[in-house]
């Protein structure tokens, strides 16, 4: 327990307010939209790309929180924080770093700490399954490996626990370091050394110097010895430090030298000689990835058996627990659900802290009036389950959720801590909650299951799951924030942000898109036609959207859904104009276009005088913006055209601020004009096409995380012979004897035509098919010749290894054009990792 004194010392600050020292903190925050405890929380007011976050000082205050750490930034006047403690420090993170870090040292229990560049998570989760039976464990929650992750994961420490095991990972040098003072891990694990967040290094030895920093204090570190750079990083480290090296791989001198690796159809048996002795594990896996990480695993294991009374971790016990290993989901889906329901699949592990996480995502969803929690009992918490259950009635009361079901016969025990939720039903087993499944009448809710995986909830999943199309489109909604803010980082200082979600977020999704870019506060949304913009209202959308293209017809909506339309026509204006002063409407929000060489829609420089007259002589707009349109923004051959298009657009928002005597948002700059033309980004930019992964300059792709992955799967495998034609029109024909999938995707799913007969190509299998014969209505055949493939494989149309934009090409095409026609038959699939 720690209360706000003992923090100020173990930071070192001072106070700048102290009105009750004796407050106890128990929670630590750093985002003001996840707060569940107020009175013991410690708001971290930690900077961002964009927003201090001292700027959310003063609204948390006001909601309760009464504990602050800030920067020399924050100003504030005393009589506004009258019973605040604000302790102020010159580094918030290193502030946050070294609180953890101290709350580290008060624990004896071993800790493990894991590095890599791919399969932390997973060895971290795998870790757990395999020895929870036999620890209390506290771990990463996730991928908290960051430089604020790792020290909210060792916040979670507690005397409960018996063993630790954390992630790590860094993006640039001299991060290691302090993330090392934050876990002090006794053993380390090493998980394989990758090009992935290499931009911060010089090269991959440089990474790597870095990475095993976080060994400085192990007594073993476990890792492979047949990755050569490692292993001489790790022999070195080892004669500075004297740690014991627990290695594996084929090499003769490994700890562990594996014999044989023998794939099979559904598992993989693994060889190997340790202590002299033959030993051997099989997985239910077959993939490589998977049986490096089972060996890394198992390597832990026998470490442990070294430390642990005899037969409590034996070859039979680990043989066992390795075969009985299962698939870690590291995603958070969101799925279209029955009854016109949303249903956010989280069950691969319960937690606390995991909890936390899911009821964030699931307070986004603003499209149904109603939440639903249903939750298993919750594992090695590491509190009693009095405490537990209690702590978890609380933060289900705090979130607002309107429905809990309870599954387990230890939350059936403490159902009376959830009096306070208005709809509550526990049930002892999923089974039991499956035969009263049908009574349960769920309809127009939002419902996040959260389960251990004991309890099998994808039986729950699967009922809740509306039964669809088997080609889906998967859109990445951690993706979708790092584009955001890869973007945002590349504005000049208070510049607003508009997100295009017209022509359903280009093809991605309505309000599922909407309600994430409203939790991370754009300024602004866009969309192309009035009834998109009710559509997000009825969603729970309250950020200002544009109409771009305001109908007559809508003008009823618009007011009433609080739309602000898009004025490019003096018909327009005096339609709007007419309407809103017969029902006594003044100042009504409206946007001004004006058409600077686009030639599509908007005001010409020849009309600017007479819009200036209409717009002096009534009151019933309220310009919130006047805006243009570039028309080749990507394109450095025709930067003189747009540098002479935003000249035009600067004169004419000038004569209209002269008439009208007050500033409004200017805006001209497209996805491409954000880092092509700076000087054009003016008081907001348009983030349309980039937001989803998609830019026209090749050093700004690269920085980005594709969104979308189309997915199908194979319907029908034929074997043909040489000259059979296949398809409408006989337009394929197998030039040798061949091996045809049929595969569920066609042109009504918005795979185009241009395609057929070679020019398209799906991976199958991690390797390219080309399309063969004509592209169908629902499906399309493809050549496999030569790949492992069986029916009900999954094919993947287009996603990070087949960019949409190469799809495009192939089609004679742009990537708007592909991602806006993937039909709505097409079931979207959100998930976050």
């Amino acid at each position: 327990m720690y209360t706000i004194a003992d923090i100020e010392k173990i930071t070192g600050a001072k106070f700048l307010l102290s009105n009750n020292p004796a407050a106890v903190i128990e929670h630590l925050l750093i985002d003001s939209r996840k707060l569940l405890f107020p009175a013991s929380s410690l708001f971290f007011s930690l900077p961002g790309p964009r927003r201090q976050g001292s700027t959310f000082v003063k609204d948390l205050y006001n909601k309760g929180v009464r504990n602050f750490i800030v920067d020399t930034s924050f100003t504030f006047l005393p009589q506004d924080f009258e019973a605040a403690n604000i302790i102020q420090v010159k580094n918030v993170l290193q502030a946050l770093q070294e609180l953890t870090a101290k709350h580290r040292s008060q624990f004896n229990f071993p800790v493990m700490g894991i590095t890599g560049s791919n399969g932390k998570t997973i060895v971290k989760e795998w870790l757990y399954q395999l020895l929870h039976l036999d620890f209390n464990i506290v771990r990463s929650p996730k991928s908290y490996n960051s430089q604020i992750g790792v020290p909210l994961s060792v916040w979670q420490m507690n005397e409960q626990h018996t063993l630790g095991i954390f992630e790590a990972g860094i993006s640039m040098p001299g991060e290691m370091e302090r993330l090392e003072k934050v876990i002090k891990p006794g053993i380390g694990i090493f998980t394989n050394i990758g090009e992935a967040h290499s931009e911060g290094f010089e090269n991959i030895a440089g990474k790597i110097n870095e990475k095993v920093k976080l060994f400085a204090n192990s007594g073993t570190v476990i890792y492979c010895k047949d990755e050569v750079l490692v292993d001489d990083a790790l022999r070195l480290f080892q004669q500075k430090n004297n740690s014991l090296l627990f290695t594996w791989g084929y090499h003769k001198d490994a700890t562990l030298c594996i014999s044989s690796i023998q794939i099979q159809p559904f598992n993989t048996v693994i060889k190997a000689v340790y202590k002299e002795k033959k030993i051997s594990i099989s997985i239910p896996f077959t993939n490589d990835a998977a049986v490096k990480n089972a060996i890394t695993c198992w390597c832990l294991l026998l470490l442990l058996n070294t430390c642990l009374p005899a037969g409590r971790l034996n070859d039979e016990l680990i043989q066992e627990r390795m075969l009985q290993l299962k698939p870690v989901e590291m995603r958070l889906e969101l799925k279209q659900g029955i009854n016109n329901c949303s249903v956010i699949n989280d069950s691969y592990s319960a937690d606390i802290t995991s909890l936390s996480i899911a009821l964030d995502f699931l307070q986004q969803q603003q499209q149904h009036p109603k939440r639903t929690v249903i939750i298993s009992d919750i594992l090695q918490s590491g509190k009693t389950n009095k405490e537990l259950y209690q702590q978890v009635a609380d933060i289900l009361q705090q979130k607002n959720i309107n429905r809990l079901i309870g599954v387990g016969t230890e939350i059936v025990k403490y159902s009376d801590a959830f009096t306070g939720i208005p709809e509550t039903a526990f049930f002892n087993s999923t089974a039991e909650f499956l035969q009263k499944f049908p009574a349960m009448h769920f309809y127009n809710e939002s419902i996040l299951l959260k389960g251990a995986r004991l309890f099998e909830f994808e039986q729950i999943s699967h009922l809740l799951e509306e039964k669809v199309h088997q080609t889906v489109l998967e859109i990445n909604l951690n993706a979708i924030t790092y584009n955001l803010n890869t973007y945002q980082q590349l504005l000049n200082p208070g510049v607003k942000l508009m997100a295009m979600v017209k022509a359903f977020s280009y093809g991605s999704g309505g309000f599922e898109i909407a309600n994430l870019l409203q939790f991370h506060k754009v300024d602004y949304l866009a969309v192309a036609y009035a009834d998109e913009g009710v559509e997000l209202r009825k969603a729970g959308i309250t950020l200002p959207i544009m109409v771009m293209n305001a109908e007559e017809v809508t003008y009823d909506v618009l007011v009433q859904h609080n739309l602000e339309p898009e004025l490019f026509s003096f018909g327009i204006l005096s339609t709007f104009e007419d309407y809103l002063m017969r029902n006594g409407i003044q100042n009504y929000p409206v946007h001004i276009k004006l058409d600077t060489g686009m030639r599509r829609l908007g005001f010409e420089q020849k009309d600017i005088a007479e819009l200036c007259s209409r717009l002096q002589s009534g009151s019933v707009f309220k310009i919130q913006s006047v805006f243009s349109h570039l028309a080749a923004s990507d394109s450095a051959l025709h930067d003189a055209f747009t540098n002479a298009q935003a000249k035009a657009f600067l004169v004419g928002c000038e004569q209209i601020q002269k008439i009208t005597g007050y500033t409004f948002i200017r805006h001209i700059a497209n996805t491409s004009a954000i880092h092509r033309h700076k000087n054009m980004q003016f008081d907001m930019i348009r983030l349309g096409i980039g937001l989803y992964g998609v830019d026209a300059e090749p050093t700004i792709q690269q920085q980005l995380k594709n969104v979308t992955t189309l997915k199908t799967t194979i319907s029908q495998i034929k074997k043909i012979k040489a000259g059979e034609s296949i398809g409408y029109s006989r337009k394929g024909v197998a030039v040798k004897d061949s091996v045809i999938a049929t595969v569920r995707i066609g042109y009504a799913d918005g795979y185009p035509r241009l395609l057929s007969n070679g020019a398209g190509t799906m991976f199958v299998n991690g390797r390219l098919a080309p399309v063969i014969g004509n592209v169908c209505m629902d499906m399309t055949m493809l050549d496999i010749t030569g790949i492992d493939a069986q029916e009900g494989d999954e094919v993947i149309v287009f996603g990070a290894a087949l960019p949409v934009s190469e799809l495009a090409a192939s089609a004679q095409s742009i990537p708007y054009e592909i991602l806006t026609g993937i039909s709505q038959r097409v079931k979207r699939v959100y998930f976050e990792e």
